[in-house]
Parts: structure tokens; sequence; C-alpha cells
């Protein structure tokens, strides 16, 4: 029957005896532990007591090991490996960050940078959480959030901004090749609109109606829409400059609006964050600012 942990001996009793069992002298474990000799011998007698059991032959130099000492000494000692082993890989480890972004913030701006991030941070394991829900630090354990948000902030979180939320209308150059660009206001209500959560249309166009086209919870489905020409999709520039700079996507419209909401970092606000969330902070505020 295996005894419950609780009734194991010490841990410096059995470590005591692991040392003097590969040694075979209580100086020479003395020696490894930095420890005195009656230390180790006295260790190694109440393990032998806790035991009921005589695990060394005491000589006049040296030790020899009883054969129930034999077998428990192989036990012990490849117990320890595995303690030691568990340990290093611990240590060896890549420091593990979440970072909690939305998941068009996700899709645009953080996965095409990933390979930067781990050229720049190798020693990061970056856990990204794409949520447009709001996170609470403590009980998501995220490091970071990137969030569409304004000022005031809570005295207990600490907030960099990003950049602006400029929106733009933005569609598959097919769709509106027939078009002479930019689009007036009439042109624009006349093609398919592509909505996402925010419903940033209605003001864009400067009326109350409800808008017809497709809705789509997320501003990232929207924008997977707009690339397959299915509409226009009403953005922020920063998701789009790459895609509007390769030609994936034309700008139908001159005119750009900022919103009262734009792109923060944001995080709780502790005396240290670790240096690995230090390190992730300051590049995202590099590459994001």
């Amino acid at each position: 029957m295996t005894p419950s942990r609780r009734g194991l001996p010490p841990l410096n009793a059995m470590r005591a005896f692991e040392v003097a069992g590969r040694r075979l002298t209580f100086r020479a474990a003395a020696d490894e532990l930095g420890v005195t000799q009656g230390a180790v011998a006295q260790q190694v007698r109440a393990l032998e007591e806790h035991l009921g059991l005589t695990l060394f032959r005491r000589l006049p130099r040296g030790l020899a090991l009883t054969p129930q000492g034999t077998a428990y000494l192989a036990e012990l000692t490849r117990a320890f490996d595995l303690l030691a082993e568990a340990t290093g890989r611990l240590y060896d480890a890549p420091a593990a960050v979440t970072i909690s972004v939305t998941p068009t913030f996700a899709a645009k701006l953080l996965i095409p940078r990933l390979a930067a991030l781990n050229a720049a941070l190798p020693e990061v394991e970056l856990r990204t959480i794409a949520t447009e829900t709001l996170s609470d630090f403590d009980r998501d354990q995220v490091d970071m959030a990137v969030r569409l948000t304004r000022p005031p902030f809570p005295a207990a979180q600490e907030a960099k901004l990003l950049f602006r939320q400029e929106l733009v209308a933005v569609a598959n150059p097919l769709l509106v090749k027939e078009l002479s660009l930019p689009l007036t206001a009439k042109q624009l209500a006349g093609l398919p609109l592509l909505h996402d959560a925010h419903n940033h249309w209605p003001a864009w166009l400067q009326t109350g109606k409800t808008l017809p086209g497709a809705v789509f919870s997320q501003t990232t489905l929207a924008l997977d829409a707009a690339m397959a020409g299915q509409g226009v999709a009403l953005v922020c520039r920063a998701f789009v400059a790459a895609d509007l700079a390769a030609g994936r996507l034309a700008q139908v419209t001159e005119e750009s609006r900022e919103t009262d909401s734009d792109y923060f970092l944001v995080r709780k606000r502790s005396p240290s964050h670790g240096k690995a969330a230090e390190a992730v902070w300051d590049w995202c505020l590099n590459r994001f600012g």
C-alpha cells in the first residue's frame, strides 16, 4: 500500500540519505550539501528511525548500503532527477504574456507582425485572446489589452494611446471599377453597404433611416466581405492601410472622420509588471503607437 504524502519522511532527510548513498561517506555528502558532517548523519538517523529500517552499515572508513538502502537509493535518485528536470524545464520555458485584443486588431495588425515580435522578443510566449469583451485583468489573467475606448480611465488602470480611429469607406476596386472615384454620397448609398456592430453608416450618411445591407458581428468580417467584393465597409484606416497601399482595397470617398473613441493599450497599474510583460508593452507602443 502506498503511504499518503502526509506520511512521507522529511525532504531534507531523504536528500541527505540520497547524497550520502551516492558518495558513501557522510563527509563527502556534507561537502556537496554545504552542511556539517554531523548534520548529515543526524538526518540519516532520523530517516532510518522514521522508516524503521537500517539503510547503511557504518564502517571504519565510510558507509555501505544495506539491501533496503540500495533499493531505496535507486528510487530516491530517480525522484530527485525528475524534480531537477521539472525545475529545469520551468526555467527554460519562455515567459508567457497574455494580451487581449479585438478580433479586427488581431487579424489586421497583430498577426501580420507576430514574426517581428518573435524576432525581437524570442524569450516571450505571447498568448492572444481575441474578443470585444472588456477584460478583468485579474479574473481573466490578462497582462494588457487593446481596446476601442476613450478617457477617463479608472485610477487602477494605465492607458496609452495607440492610434486614432479615423473611419474610411473602402471596397474592392472591382466593385467600383465602372464608377469615377471619389464617390458622392448618393453613389455611395446606391452600393451594398456592409455593417458591423459599431453601426457607423447612419451617422456617415447623415440619416436616421435603417440602411439595408449585410450585418456582421465583427468589423473583421465586414472587411472580409469588402475584400470579396460584396459591398462597401466603413472601417478604421489603421486596419486597411496595408490593403489600400497594395491595391487590394480602394478608398471610395475623399471624406474620413475621427470618432470620439480611439485605440488604447491598457493594463492594470502595478509597481512591477515583470520583465516579459514590460517588453511586450514597449513593443506594442513602438509598433502600433
